[in-house]
Formats: structure tokens, C-alpha cells, sequence
């Protein structure tokens, strides 16, 4: 059951534009808590990211492979001595109960804050997800 409700999240977020099922809708339809059902989303998206994570998205570990991302930086934007480009994205979100005002940002919302390197052919090279709202990009360590 576990699977079918979170392949059906994924395709609810595929086909519709705007936001998706809910997991309030998801109780209803199958009859469990909402808490189960978002359980169930982060335990199916934990497994995705480790089976999938070191194949898909290797951070570079050893000299020679930070030289060839400098390397083509500099072969296909003429950018010498770059290990990647880094830029964050705050993910709005609903502010956690008691949280203060760690998730408030700079543009009078809460979020999360998403912060990626990618290498030059747009490839990710690594990512941070989750540092809260009120840092800003240089605030983020990866």
C-alpha cells in the first residue's frame, strides 16, 4: 500500500499543475491518518535518495575529478579555475509549530532553504536542503 499512495502522489504532482493530492485527500481515499500518509512520502523518498543518489548524483571526491569540472568550465565558458556554480532558492513552506522566526525570511514568508553546486554542463554536483529560512545563501554550509 505504502507504494501505491506515494506513486500516487508522484503522478498528482506530474498531472496537475498548481499543487498536487493532498495528504488530507490521501487519508480519505485510503482510509489512513495523515500523518501515516506523510510517514510514508519520507520514508519512499529516503530510500529514492539513497539508491539513486550515489549513481545519480556522485559529489567528486578525489583532485583529479574537481580538476575536470574546472577544465571544462574553463573549455566551454571561458571561466578559469571554477569548481562550480552555487546558487540557493527558498522553498516556501508552512511555518513548523513553535519554530519562532528561524524560518521567516528576507521576503516576509517562511522557508527552506535549497542550495546547489552544479558543475558546468549543469549537472548537480551536490545539494543542501533544509537549512531554515532566515539564513541566507552564504549562510548555508554544505
Amino acid at each position: 500500500m505504502a507504494s501505491k499512495i506515494a506513486f500516487k502522489l508522484l503522478i498528482d504532482e506530474e498531472e496537475e499543475e498548481e499543487e498536487g493530492e493532498s495528504f488530507q485527500s490521501l487519508s480519505y481515499t485510503y482510509r489512513i491518518a495523515a500523518w501515516t500518509i506523510g510517514a510514508i512520502v519520507k520514508e519512499v523518498c529516503s530510500v529514492i535518495w539513497e539508491t539513486l543518489q550515489p549513481e545519480v548524483m556522485k559529489v567528486p571526491n578525489a583532485h583529479e575529478e574537481w580538476k575536470q569540472i574546472a577544465e571544462s568550465f574553463e573549455d566551454t565558458w571561458q571561466f578559469p579555475n571554477c569548481c562550480g556554480a552555487i546558487d540557493g532558492k527558498h522553498i516556501v513552506m508552512k511555518a513548523p509549530a513553535r519554530s519562532g522566526s528561524v524560518y521567516y525570511n528576507y521576503k516576509g514568508t517562511f522557508s527552506i532553504v535549497l542550495l546547489a553546486v552544479v558543475d558546468a554542463c549543469y549537472k548537480f554536483v551536490m545539494i543542501d536542503v533544509g537549512s531554515y529560512g532566515i539564513n541566507n545563501d552564504s549562510g548555508v554550509r554544505l
